[in-house]
């Protein structure tokens, strides 16, 4: 209950919403201010006064005024008013808006309501128009007025133009619509042929502007419609004359008039203009005209007046001069040289067309004559062209040729050319320097004789080389030291420059020099090629970049280069190389490597190059090459050596016969007994057992010892007689006689052994057995034995 009591009753609560309606504020509160519209920036003063009676609600309790300037809380201070009011008072020291609302308010038991509220609007005094001009027109004699608005007021502003006669008080003229700065003063305003006077005036709030008053004749300042030309034509007499017959607009035949002629031809830059032409209407003349010209005319007139307009200009009318054959002398320039065995001179021969003023109409060509032209007599005619360059063949010891220029007037005199010799000493010094992105200053030292003239060449440097027929000029002043290039000139070309002194009787030896008239960096810079690497060097070469792309003078090349290591380095190199070696690199590492290419303008970099140096440098590989090679040599010989020498042969290598190569390992053995055969120790050391004894009988029709080999039987553990199954027939047998052979065995004392003839080895690997001349009895079935295959074979039996 204590909580409800300490709430806001439902009745305050009522009377609270009355205070936001329109009825429930009037005669409560009321917000007066100082001014409603003051200069921007200036202070404001407000005051807020409630009333309580008046304010249904607030008849009781404490009653708490705020303020609010738009929505931004502002303090002021409140005190006790007479007759029980409550005032608030507040000054806002500089008021930086346009316009705002300021509202006052009322806190009561914690709620905040509006009560009341006061329109601000803060800016400046109007500025004054500018330049106000009036032109009458003569279609209805409206006089329309424009003028210049000056700054912004940021107030609602009124502005009317005023007018007013010698005798008659100051009227609104006319007032401008939708915020234009012009309008016009109907006729029945307006005295005309009598002065007025006429401003402009701007009203706003705090206070009023007046532009500079006019004061003019309303047909002073009238605007008439344009004249029109009718005829055109040269005067006979005068051949550089034009007459000119024009009418005055219509409404205007009455009025002194001043126009104006203006003309130009389609190569001329600007109008040329004719002035002080006076007369309502009639003729006009204008010398100096070229002939044979296509020429474009106009007119435009006004009162007499210094305040008249011009009318616009009249509609445009061309009128071409006539011709007369070209005048004055063709500036040319010459190259000769021998033709061969022929007798002839080759004659290059350049001129220049002649200038407007003396081309007098249309060149239709040019002709170039060997001797120069008489009345009566036309000389033969060696060039007739249309173009400024012909070469042709003249006798040697031609030394003047004569040129013409002609049109459909005739043709003019001839200009002699005379083919000087060139000699002597070229200039001390020739330099150029940009005049700017299409032309060229040239300049040089003048030599110590005097010059007649010069003659400049200059020729674009391409890749193909080409010939500029109109790539130079003469400069006719001996004296001069410079010349100005503007023909044919583009930015980022090289050209080559060439200066002739001419002298009385010969022509001087050229000297030269290159410019741009303006550079950039390269287009793009040169490929890098490896040349060679060991593993401390690597020599890089590159081909020159074409002179297309340079775009300016190569200053320099900077070789830069990087190992994973991020170790960098770089080397300038003087832009007449085009190789470059790389030293103090780490043996069997990879690096990175490119280019740049420089002007005075800046620099491009070029495509990377990656390349591994390696282990060892070219001598020593060669050295390790070298090395192993006399090695092997050395090694061959030895083995030559070893191979021709026999007893170091025997030495390291005996000859060991091989039994499973002998005819014996072909035969496939049988079972037969075993018998031993006992050796007398007279003879031997020790017994000698023999294992078999076969007999072998040879086939019918097959010599012994004749039969293909065979593949070797595989051994036998014990000795056994062998059969030979290749053969066709009956089985032929031999003996073999198996023991612990003969190493080691002592000869006898008796006469040496001698080999039987039957014994003879067959030099397929295997010893040569033998038996003593004289055979024991206990032998009798050695004699005649051969062992190891024999080219005969003998049948073996005991006596």
């Amino acid at each position: 209950m204590a909580r409800r009591r300490a709430g806001t009753p439902p009745l305050l609560q009522l009377s609270l919403l009355l205070l936001l309606c329109p009825g429930g504020t009037l005669g409560c509160a009321l917000v007066a201010v100082g001014s409603p519209v003051v200069t921007l920036g200036s202070a404001v003063t407000a005051t807020c006064t409630i009333q309580r009676e008046l304010c249904q609600g607030l008849e009781q309790g404490k009653v708490r005024i705020s303020w609010m300037l738009d929505n931004k809380p502002v303090a002021g201070s409140q005190r006790q008013g007479p007759g029980g009011t409550e005032v608030s008072e507040l000054t806002l020291p500089q008021f930086n808006r346009t316009q705002a609302r300021l509202w006052c308010c009322v806190e009561w038991n914690g709620t905040k309501q509006r009560v009341a509220v006061a329109e601000i609007r803060a800016g400046y005094p109007p500025a004054k128009p500018l330049n106000l001009s009036c032109v009458l027109n003569l279609g209805d004699y409206g006089l329309t007025c424009q003028w210049e608005q000056g700054a912004d007021s940021h107030l609602p502003t009124s502005v009317a133009l005023k007018c007013a006669g010698s005798t008659a008080q100051a009227v609104t003229g006319c007032t401008p619509r939708g915020g234009h700065n012009h309008c016009t003063v109907p006729r029945p305003l307006l005295q005309l042929y009598r002065e007025m006077e006429i401003w402009v005036s701007v009203t706003n709030a705090l206070g009023t502007a007046e532009s500079e008053h006019l004061c003019i004749d309303p047909m002073d300042v009238a605007k008439l419609d344009p004249p029109t030309l009718r005829n055109i034509q040269s005067i006979p007499f005068q051949t550089d004359c034009v007459a000119l017959a024009w009418e005055v607009a219509r409404g205007t035949e009455h009025m002194e008039l001043q126009c104006e002629l203006r003309y130009r031809a389609p190569e001329d830059p600007a109008w040329s203009l004719v002035t002080g032409i006076v007369g309502r209407a009639g003729t006009a003349q204008r010398c100096g005209f070229l002939f044979g010209t296509r020429y474009h005319f106009q007119l435009r007139c006004r009162r007499s007046s210094a305040l008249a307009f011009w009318s616009e200009w009249s509609p445009g009318r061309n009128y071409t001069t006539h011709e007369k054959a070209p005048s004055g002398k063709l500036d040319a320039w010459w190259g000769a040289r021998p033709a061969g065995a022929g007798g002839q001179l080759e004659v290059q021969l350049r001129w220049k067309a002649p200038r407007r003023h003396e081309a007098n109409g249309q060149v239709l060509g040019y002709r170039v004559t060997l001797s120069p032209r008489r009345r009566g007599r036309n000389p033969p005619t060696v060039c007739n062209t249309t173009h400024t360059e012909c070469n042709f063949s003249a006798p040697t010891g031609t030394r003047r040729v004569y040129l013409s220029a002609y049109n459909a007037a005739g043709e003019s005199a001839a200009t002699e050319v005379v083919l000087l010799e060139r000699k002597g000493e070229p200039l001390a010094g020739l330099w150029a320097e940009p005049g700017d992105i299409s032309s060229l200053r040239v300049h040089w030292e003048a030599p110590p004789a005097p010059v007649a003239a010069y003659v400049l060449e200059w020729q674009r440097v391409t890749s193909e080389p080409g010939h500029c027929s109109a790539c130079w000029q003469m400069e006719r002043d001996g004296a001069a030291t410079a010349a100005l290039i503007q023909y044919g000139i583009e930015p980022f070309q090289r050209y080559n420059i060439s200066l002739y002194p001419l002298y009385k009787d010969t022509v001087g030896m050229p000297i030269h020099t290159a410019a741009y008239s303006q550079q950039r960096a390269p287009s793009y810079a040169p490929k890098l090629h490896l040349r060679s690497i060991s593993k401390s060097e690597a020599e890089l070469c590159w081909e020159p970049l074409p002179v297309e792309v340079q775009n300016g003078f190569i200053t320099n090349y900077t070789i830069f280069w990087a190992n994973s290591m991020a170790d960098m380095a770089s080397a300038t190199v003087n832009p007449s190389l085009s190789s470059f070696v790389i030293r103090g690199l780490r043996p069997s590492t990879l690096y990175k490597v490119h280019i740049m290419a420089s002007t005075a303008a800046g620099g491009t970099n070029g495509t990377s190059l990656t390349l591994v140096t390696t282990v060892l440098d070219d001598t020593e590989i060669q050295f390790l090459f070298l090395t192993l090679g006399l090695a092997f040599l050395l090694l061959i010989l030895l083995l030559i050596c070893f191979q021709k020498n026999e007893r170091v042969k025997e030495q390291l290598w005996p000859s060991v016969p091989d039994p499973a190569n002998s005819s014996l390992g072909k035969w496939v053995p049988a079972v037969l007994p075993q018998e031993p055969l006992l050796v007398p120790a007279a003879r031997e050391p020790g017994p000698a057992a023999i294992s078999t004894v076969t007999v072998l009988e040879g086939a019918p029709g097959k010599p012994p010892g004749k039969e293909p080999p065979g593949p070797p039987a595989a051994p036998s553990a014990l000795p056994r007689p062998y059969v030979r199954q290749d053969g066709p027939g009956e089985p032929v047998q031999y003996a073999r006689v198996g023991g612990a052979g003969y190493r080691g065995q002592r000869l006898l004392p008796e006469s040496g052994p001698r080999f039987y003839e039957n014994l003879r080895g067959r030099g397929d690997g295997a010893g040569d057995w033998w038996v003593p001349e004289e055979t024991p009895a206990s032998f009798p079935l050695l004699q005649g034995l051969r062992i190891g295959g024999a080219e005969e074979l003998h049948e073996c039996r005991a006596d």
